[in-house]
């Protein structure tokens, strides 16, 4: 939940969950001081049934929403997401996102798997995941576009991960999915961009190879960032081993914010995201 901040908000929400028979088994919030913006996230158990979660969730917008001026989102924890793959030719994501949603670690569904190449159609078939190949020309591009939007559409999808998918993504498929379309990406931009960054990047000598996760808005890779990290190179080094360490991290990168994504921990606010424990 979200509102400007003032005073109350955390007594009035915790009596209102006690009022309605919920249990708080997790409470966490954050004041932004300098916009005096108020961000709460609450883990309630109760027993739940369809229509008493929507009694509740009116209840709690007329009650509380209103008087606070407060946007709140509601999920059941069994409504787990469903989270489409779209990848190119690299593997090293992808293979990561499969075993840890199959091991039950990234929980989510994962309907189907799209490519605009047929390289990774073996690994869908391992992980018995739907396999679409839906070519990105450049004069048709707008009908592949309406192909995936077709796809999300059937499925019924929540969020899409771009697990090294090498095309810009439309404005189409942008507004279809504010804030949930995901991307992963190394860190060398905008000093080594290009077809080979590693390359530039060990011809310079660099010291620091990273890797940024983050949402994908209309400017390309300035979305609200939610993870990174970093790992150290050496002049002992050569190119390969920058790309492997940089793939390390890519999918290291990529799990963490799939992992808070899926476990509804991310808020996003002025192109930034508050994510909680």
């Amino acid at each position: 939940m979200h509102c400007p901040d003032q005073k109350g908000i955390i007594a009035d929400v915790t009596q209102f969950i006690h009022k309605n028979n919920g249990n708080i088994i997790y409470i966490d919030q954050y004041v932004d001081r300098i916009h005096k913006s108020f961000f709460m996230r609450v883990v309630i158990e109760s027993e739940f049934k369809k229509t008493s979660f929507e009694d509740f969730k009116d209840s709690f917008n007329l009650e509380i929403g209103e008087l606070y001026t407060l946007r709140c989102s509601f999920y059941l924890a069994e409504n787990i997401p469903n989270m489409a793959i779209f990848v190119s030719k690299y593997d090293h994501c992808l293979y990561d996102i499969l075993s840890q949603q199959r091991s039950g670690k990234l929980v989510c569904k994962i309907p189907f798997i799209l490519s605009n190449h047929k390289d990774l159609n073996l690994i869908a078939k391992q992980f018995n995941v739907p396999f679409y190949f839906i070519p990105v020309e450049k004069d048709s591009k707008a009908e592949a576009e309406q192909k995936q939007l077709e796809l999300l559409k059937k499925y019924n999808v929540d969020c899409i991960v771009l697990a090294r998918y090498m095309q810009i993504v439309s404005n189409r498929l942008l507004d279809s999915y504010p804030n949930r379309i995901i991307n992963i990406h190394h860190s060398f931009l905008p000093a080594f961009p290009g077809a080979k960054p590693y390359h530039s990047a060990f011809n310079r000598g660099v010291k620091i190879i990273g890797a940024t996760s983050h949402y994908v808005t209309e400017e390309l890779d300035a979305g609200p960032i939610i993870e990174q990290d970093i790992v150290r190179v050496s002049h002992e080094h050569e190119v390969n081993d920058f790309i492997l360490k940089g793939q390390d991290l890519e999918r290291i990168v990529l799990l963490r914010a799939l992992k808070q994504h899926c476990d509804r921990k991310i808020m996003v606010y002025n192109n930034k995201t508050v994510i909680f424990n």
